[in-house]
């Protein structure tokens, strides 16, 4: 509020206690200078309500934005704000065609495999980022994760209903496939996930191999059983290059110069 302008007055209490009783919380924080500017500049009512509700309308989607993307537990934070397409070793039109998230809608999943450092994770986790924005719900993961998972709920033989609540997001990343042994735990998570989303739910994967050699990370069995599943309605992006990390490194971009 700027120097010397006056507070607003409090809303009655009687009329605050039934803003908390409606939850509507957007409303009962501006109601106060909504209603010094109505009576100032003699807004009609409608203008009133019109305000009010706008703004508790935009404070609910602001809410809902933070709530999905906290859920989501991206690595980094990185969105396509940073992302550099001509950089890119995936052809701009495929890029373009990622971004409007049709294949998400579609329940179809994403395969992006590559060497290390040649944008997978930062594609992903963009992607994920404006799948959030667009009021999709997204869950990240790493086998690792998943293995945990599976350990966690294996003892109460409750497995199956932890899939499903992972299953309530819309996209569901695992990233970095391929950089380490898969233990049996993980491997077995990663079929169950894609057994279960198949044809319900978008998986998209990163990883240094090709799915086709899944089977040199885990057994060969689940490898094709998770294999035949990933890539049935799957599009597939092999990236391609030298790592962008070890680049800028080379080029001293990695970090601010001492002094």
């Amino acid at each position: 509020m700027a120097a010397g302008v006056p507070a607003a007055p409090p809303l009655p209490d009687d009329l605050e206690a039934v803003l908390r009783r409606l939850r509507l919380p957007h409303i009962r924080r501006l109601a106060p200078e909504v209603l010094a500017t109505a009576k100032a500049q003699r807004w009609e009512p409608a203008e009133v309500l019109r305000a009010l509700f706008a703004e508790e309308a935009a404070g609910r989607e602001r809410s809902a934005l933070a709530t999905r993307r906290a859920a989501a537990a991206f690595p980094t934070g990185k969105t396509f704000d940073a992302w550099k397409p001509d950089a890119s070793s995936i052809p701009a039109p495929t890029q373009q065609a990622l971004r409007t998230l049709e294949w998400v809608h579609r329940r179809e999943n994403l395969v992006v495999c590559g060497p290390s450092g040649t944008g997978k994770t930062f594609l992903l986790e963009a992607l994920g980022q404006q799948a959030v924005e667009s009021g999709l719900k997204v869950a990240w993961f790493t086998l690792e994760d998943l293995g945990v998972l599976l350990r966690r709920h294996r003892a109460d033989d409750t497995v199956s209903k932890a899939i499903a609540r992972v299953l309530r997001a819309d996209l569901v990343v695992v990233d970095d496939i391929g950089l380490l042994p898969v233990a049996q735990d993980a491997a077995e998570g990663l079929y169950r996930l894609v057994d279960a989303a198949y044809e319900k739910r978008s998986v998209a994967v990163s990883s240094n191999l090709h799915p086709a050699a899944f089977d040199e990370l885990m057994p060969k069995t689940l490898a094709t059983a998770t294999v035949d599943r990933l890539l049935h309605h799957a599009h597939v992006c092999q990236t391609s290059g030298d790592s962008v990390r070890l680049s800028q490194a080379l080029a001293g971009q990695g970090v601010l110069a001492l002094t």
